[in-house]
């Protein structure tokens, strides 16, 4: 090679190390670690002017938060369903306890909430009806309604007696239930 050949190659080699100490063009090969250079576009810290996080992960990240709201939110609505469901449950075992103290003491079933001596308040997300029987004496149902949305479930009732959950006259959804 002529002594002009190696003076440009060497002018090169210098030329290409600098640019690439100052972060221009490509970066060099390294050992699993990926570089950023100054031609990657990126967000930066306005006050110290660091690279922050280019578009592409940006954008990957969105992805992924996405894929695990889709996964998520559906279950925690079924768990403030099931929570909302077991309001209902918790009610109307209150109750049936209520009525089996005053079967107690008279004999019969009370036909009317104002008859049995409980301060058990109305559940918040359901509607009591009133509660039925053809034999006051052996038999009583309640039935509480569902009142306004129910995240996916529609609208259900749940329906107890003296046995307490009646599954045959109740509309509840199986996973909604509390109890087995």
């Amino acid at each position: 090679m002529s002594r002009e050949v190696q003076i440009r190659l060497k002018v090169e080699r210098k030329k290409l190390r600098s640019e690439r100490s100052k972060g221009y063009g490509l970066a060099p090969p390294s050992r699993g670690k990926i570089k950023r250079t100054k031609k990657m576009k990126t967000f930066t810290n306005a006050k110290n002017g660091k690279a922050g996080f280019s578009l592409v992960e940006l954008t990957i990240i969105v992805v992924i938060l996405g894929v695990l709201a889709m996964m998520g939110v559906p279950r925690y609505q079924k768990v403030v369903e099931r929570a909302k469901a077991a309001e209902a449950f918790t009610y109307l075992a209150q109750i049936e306890s209520a009525q089996e103290r005053h079967k107690a003491r008279t004999g019969q079933y009370a036909k009317a909430m104002s008859e049995l001596e409980t301060s058990v308040s109305s559940p918040e997300h359901f509607n009591a009806g009133s509660i039925t029987s053809y034999n006051w004496q052996t038999q009583w149902e309640l039935r509480v309604n569902r009142r306004g949305a129910s995240s996916g479930f529609g609208a259900y009732s749940v329906a107890w007696g003296p046995g307490g959950f009646q599954r045959y006259r109740s509309s509840i959804h199986t996973d909604l239930l509390p109890v087995p």
